[in-house]
């Protein structure tokens, strides 16, 4: 049996400074039309994928685009084709928005959509839109709790940060009351609390989500149930594969540059960590390992969802 064509397209995720992307209704016509959609089309012979994606925006919306960044390439097989889609978040363009193909747009917020149905492989997609472009790793007892509370409260109070609880030298108890203590800190726009460590206990703490180890990862058959979150540290391109395979949210991958909390090991670089990304890209990735929000452009622009920062941001 001959295996289908792939067709491969280009889509642009058009943000705004606060947050907000756009959608575009499929016109009468074409597949599934009256979905709603990322903007794009069609690689032609020999294109890229960002020459296919500035073309057909300036095809289909009349803009040119000044600043895009690859996020994700996702397979996904519909009745009528097989495609894989190139994501590119496009945060500058230059000209008015105007439909030459019919279709409608809106604007919209990740978790907050007001139009429907959407079009069935941008679901994963829009699920990655709620993540931050920053994760925080606790400091595992280099600053007392009074002093990571306050820190945490004046992340939380400044914009979406989220926080993966990691305390290994901890006592199930002592992490349950200090996972309590923050819980409770209120969180005005929408920060995310993420546990790490034993999973049967993890389920019974008040947790947005849960952070995997790679051998906590490598020894699951399925997606940790009970966590409406679910991410995994990764450090070469079988753990970052797997990981897409089971359809966590997000995934971490290094360590990138030379790290304290692994003084022993070498380091990917940015070369090897721009590799591995091309080959498991299909799920969000944070870049670990000497990172801060100095290297956060960096990191984005070899396609990244953000940075992991650990000791820089104590």
């Amino acid at each position: 049996m001959n295996e289908r064509k792939v067709t491969r397209v280009a889509a642009g995720i058009l943000q705004q400074a606060d947050g907000q992307f756009l959608l575009a209704s499929r016109p009468a016509g074409k597949p599934y039309a009256g979905y709603w959609e990322f903007p794009g089309g069609k690689l032609e012979q020999g294109e890229t994928p960002l020459a296919a994606l500035q073309r057909e925006l300036f095809e289909e919306l009349g803009i040119e685009v000044l600043q895009a960044r690859p996020w994700l390439c996702q397979r996904f097989d519909y009745p009528h084709a097989l495609v894989e889609l190139y994501f590119y978040r496009v945060t500058a363009w230059s000209g008015e928005i105007v439909s030459h193909e019919g279709q409608e747009f809106a604007w919209q917020s990740a978790g907050q959509l007001n139009v429907s149905p959407i079009l069935p492989a941008n679901g994963p997609i829009l699920r990655g839109l709620s993540l931050n472009d920053t994760l925080i790793f606790s400091p595992a007892g280099l600053i007392d709790d009074a002093e990571l509370i306050r820190k945490m409260a004046a992340y939380w109070q400044a914009g979406p940060a989220w926080l993966v609880l990691r305390e290994p030298q901890r006592t199930m108890d002592d992490y349950a009351q200090l996972c309590q203590q923050l819980a409770q800190l209120p969180r005005p726009h929408g920060g995310k609390l993420v546990g790490h460590g034993d999973l049967s206990h993890l389920c019974t703490l008040a947790l947005d989500g849960v952070h995997l180890t790679s051998r906590q990862l490598m020894a699951l058959n399925g997606r940790p149930d009970g966590f409406d979150w679910v991410g995994a540290s990764t450090h070469h391109l079988e753990e970052l594969r797997y990981a897409n395979a089971l359809g966590l949210d997000y995934t971490v991958l290094g360590h990138v540059a030379a790290s304290n909390s692994h003084p022993a090991e070498p380091p990917l670089g940015w070369a090897q960590f721009a590799q591995l990304l091309e080959q498991g890209w299909s799920s969000p990735c944070y870049a670990i390992g000497g990172q801060s929000l100095a290297t956060l452009a960096q990191a984005q622009a070899l396609g990244a969802q953000g940075v992991a920062i650990l000791s820089a941001a104590w």
